[in-house]
Formats: structure tokens, C-alpha cells, sequence
């Protein structure tokens, strides 16, 4: 047998000094301790399953290196995780060395719903996950039925309907009233069953407006002679008002003045305008004659006034005609009220009228603004009108739908009746006028002796030989 090979001879060194330590070789042992910390972190071969370590080819061998589309290829990249978060993920397995360790926790504030949810200890946390249970279990029945493709069960609540949250917490609502709107909210939020109070606004009407209108019966594709006569009479009846407010509006405005020719029309106008000018050699009137110029007296503008006392019989006289006239005036006081005194019945009546009438005018004043209240609002610049109906004449009713001549539009039927609700204000079709563009001819398109209007007509009827060409060869 061959003689083993003897093993390599380690340097036998002098370690008398510490630096003579440095040189000693420790990378077996440096190479030990990093598998074991490997085997730590990902574990050893004996601790992984098979599945783990092996995969099963089980797919067929492919001719070509990728079958994947490009838009495959990202569907299959998304659903890896980011290479920019990798640095995020703990793949090590090592086992904390001081497994007790004391943990600062922070106190939470407010609710903490994770500890309300897997450890409940009020009743209302209890409630809380009764409910939610049975949310979720509705959820997967409806996802069940929808999976199988069953037909979902009808609803038939009115998801618009206000509801009152009293009648859903027993004990909150009582037919005499002992218990408030305002107590019955506390006592909600008390119980876990807090009410979002929503602003007034919301819940205040300002029309009366349906929110869809069924249209009238004769406006069907195929209506009944009675309900395709009740709407022509209607379309009559409106045409006929608008017709009578225009002649009422001309006969107010423009007949109401005489008619006259231009010339008498020039004449009128001028002798309004020349009112009070003096033509030359119009002699002057006696009115504005100067009275410096006919009498050279000094006058002065006040009249002069006369001191002329009352004697003192006459200022007895005034005063005794002033106290006959006081008597006779308590006389006749007097004389009223022994009439009235006399007429009490009469008065009684007349002042119960006068209250009736009174009544009766704060009612129809409290009707007309309950009306208004409801009446479409002007939001905008302009009044909401009523849009005219729609009406097929009996000639252009056609009985069936390939062949009826639509006369509405359903966009701008839904646009009008939001506006008819106060929801959009009031708006009409703004038309626009075109820019006048000036044309003139190129410098280099000018023709000595040729304007740009003859140009035009030339080009003009090139293109209408042009076009009538095209035609005949179309032919």
C-alpha cells in the first residue's frame, strides 16, 4: 500500500511576544461560526420539509423559451413584492436570546376597536360584534348568490324614506309626548346608538315638484282619440293665453299711439323742441316788459306790510266766537255718542265684519306665501317658463315605434325638471355671432385691373365647375 500522504506542517512560530498572536490562522474557525449563524437564520436541511426544498416539474417542456405575452408578464411582476422593500422583510430565524422582555407600551387614546373586538367586556361591544357577524354573513350569502348566478332577493324598502331613529329604540317614543326630540338624541348617544344630526337645509322642501312626472297620456306613440284630443285642447288652451298676452302687450304699447306720416312726425317733434325760442321780429310780451323802463319810481320786490293792530272789542269778539265754537263741538261729541249708544247693535256687527275680513285677508296672505314657498325660485338671471308639450299631429302619428316622430328630447325633459325643482337655475342657449374676417387678396395673387370681388366670383365658380364635374363622373 502506498504510504499516506502526510498533512500540511503548520508554521511553527515563536509566540513569546502578543504580536506573534496576530499571525495565527482562524479562518476555519471565523468559516464555523458563519454556517452555524446561516443555519440559524434560514434553518438546516433536516428541519425543511421536502416541498420546501424540491419543486415538482409538473409542466409541459416548452419549445420556445417564453410563451408569455408582454401584458401576462406584468400581470406576474405585480403580484411579486417590490424589490425596494425586500430590505424590509426578517429573514432570520434566530431566536431572541432574553425572551422576557419589558415592553413600554403607550397608552392608546381614544377607543382602542381591536381590543373591543377580540375581548369584548360591555354590552355594546357584544352588540357591536352581533351585528357586524351578521353583516358579514348577509355579505357572503349575497356573494354566494351572486357566484352561482341566483338572482338577488327584491328590495322593497325606499331607500329615499326619512325615518325617525325613535322608532327603532324601544322605550324612546311615546304618544303623549313625554320624551323630546332633544332628550331622546341624548339618550341615543348614551346607548351607542349616536344619530348624525344632519342640517336643516336638507330636510326643508322648496318645491313641490315631482321628482318624475308621468307625461300625458297623449303623448303616447299610439294614444286613445279621447286622450289625443285632451292634449291637443291643452296645447290650444296654452297657445290661445300666449296669443292673448302679446295682443293685450301691443294693444297697451303700439296702438295705443296715432299713426302719422315722417313728415308730420319731423314737425311735431321740432315745434316741441323749438318750444319757447323767440323767432326774429317776434315783438316782445307785456309780461316781460321791464317795469324799470315804463316807470322810473323806486319800487322794491316785497309789498310794504301795515302794522294794523285788533281793537280789543274785536279780540273779545274772536274769543267768544272761539268758545261757541268749542260748545258746539261738545255738543255735537256728545250727540255722536248717545247715537252711538243708540246703534250699538249696528257697531257690534260693523266691527265683526271688519274682523272677518281681516281674517279672511291673513288667510289668503298666508296661503299666497305658503304658494310661493313651493313656486319655482329665480335662481339666476332668468325665470323658469313651463317648456311647451310635446304633440304629434293625428297625421304624424304613426301607431307603432319604427315609425313615430319623435318630437322631445329625454336629456333636456330631466334638465328642465331639475331646473323646475330649484336644483339648477334657469338658463338659455347664448348664440354667439361670427367674427367678421377681412379678406383682401395676396400681393402676389394681384392682377392689374382685376379687383378682389371679381377674384372671389372666379374662384366661386371654378369650384361649381369643379364640383359639377365630379358629379358626372360620379354618374
Amino acid at each position: 500500500m502506498a504510504a499516506q500522504e502526510p498533512a500540511t506542517k503548520r508554521k511553527r512560530i515563536s509566540k513569546k511576544n502578543k504580536a506573534a498572536w496576530r499571525k495565527i490562522d482562524i479562518q476555519d474557525v471565523e468559516q464555523f461560526l458563519e454556517d452555524q449563524r446561516q443555519e440559524e437564520r434560514i434553518g438546516t436541511f433536516t428541519d425543511k420539509q421536502d416541498e420546501d426544498l424540491f419543486v415538482v416539474d409538473a409542466s409541459p417542456l416548452k419549445t420556445a423559451p417564453s410563451q408569455l405575452t408582454i401584458k401576462q408578464k406584468r400581470k406576474l411582476n405585480a403580484l411579486k413584492p417590490m424589490r425596494s422593500h425586500q430590505a424590509l422583510e426578517n429573514t432570520s430565524k434566530v431566536q431572541d436570546p432574553i425572551v422576557k422582555r419589558n415592553h413600554v407600551r403607550q397608552k392608546k387614546s381614544g377607543r382602542n376597536i381591536e381590543m373591543e373586538v377580540c375581548n369584548p367586556t360591555k354590552p355594546r361591544h357584544r352588540q357591536a360584534n352581533t351585528d357586524r357577524g351578521l353583516y358579514y354573513e348577509k355579505l357572503d350569502k349575497e356573494l354566494a348568490m351572486r357566484e352561482s348566478g341566483k338572482k338577488l332577493p327584491k328590495i322593497d324598502k325606499d331607500i329615499w324614506q326619512e325615518e325617525d331613529f325613535r322608532d327603532k329604540i324601544p322605550g324612546l317614543k311615546d304618544e303623549k309626548g313625554w320624551i323630546s326630540r332633544d332628550l331622546a338624541l341624548h339618550v341615543a348617544g348614551n346607548i351607542g346608538r349616536k344619530v348624525v344630526k344632519t342640517h336643516a337645509s336638507l330636510h326643508h322642501k322648496t318645491t313641490k315638484a315631482k321628482k318624475f312626472e308621468a307625461p300625458h297620456p297623449g303623448m303616447s306613440y299610439n294614444p286613445s282619440l279621447k286622450a289625443h284630443q285632451e292634449l291637443l285642447a291643452e296645447v290650444v288652451e296654452r297657445e290661445q293665453s300666449i296669443i292673448k298676452k302679446e295682443q293685450h302687450l301691443k294693444r297697451v304699447t303700439t296702438t295705443m299711439f296715432s299713426k302719422v306720416t315722417p313728415e308730420e312726425r319731423d314737425k311735431r317733434r321740432l315745434d316741441e323742441m323749438s318750444e319757447g325760442i323767440k323767432e326774429d321780429g317776434e315783438p316782445e310780451s307785456e309780461d316781460e316788459v321791464d317795469p324799470k323802463s315804463a316807470d322810473n319810481s323806486y319800487s322794491t320786490v316785497n309789498a310794504p306790510v301795515e302794522n294794523k293792530k285788533k281793537s280789543k272789542a274785536a279780540r273779545n269778539k274772536e274769543l267768544k266766537q272761539k268758545k261757541l265754537q268749542r260748545q258746539h263741538e261738545a255738543k255735537k261729541a256728545l250727540k255722536k255718542q248717545t247715537a252711538d249708544l243708540i246703534r250699538i247693535k249696528s257697531i257690534r256687527a260693523e266691527v265683526q265684519e271688519e274682523a272677518e275680513e281681516l281674517k279672511d285677508l291673513k288667510k289668503r296672505r298666508k296661503a299666497a306665501a305658503e304658494r310661493k314657498k313651493y313656486e319655482t325660485k329665480r335662481l339666476g338671471r332668468h325665470k323658469f317658463e313651463e317648456p311647451d308639450l310635446d304633440v304629434n299631429m293625428p297625421e304624424d302619428l304613426a301607431g307603432n315605434l319604427r315609425n313615430v316622430k319623435t318630437e322631445s328630447n329625454l336629456l333636456t325633459d330631466r334638465f328642465k325638471l331639475l331646473q323646475k325643482r330649484n336644483m339648477l337655475p334657469t338658463t338659455v342657449a347664448v348664440k354667439r355671432k361670427r367674427a367678421k374676417v377681412k379678406r383682401f387678396p395676396r400681393s402676389s395673387h394681384k392682377e392689374p385691373g382685376v379687383s378682389f370681388q371679381e377674384l372671389r366670383d372666379r374662384r366661386k365658380a371654378a369650384a361649381a365647375a369643379a364640383k359639377a364635374n365630379s358629379d358626372t363622373i360620379k354618374i
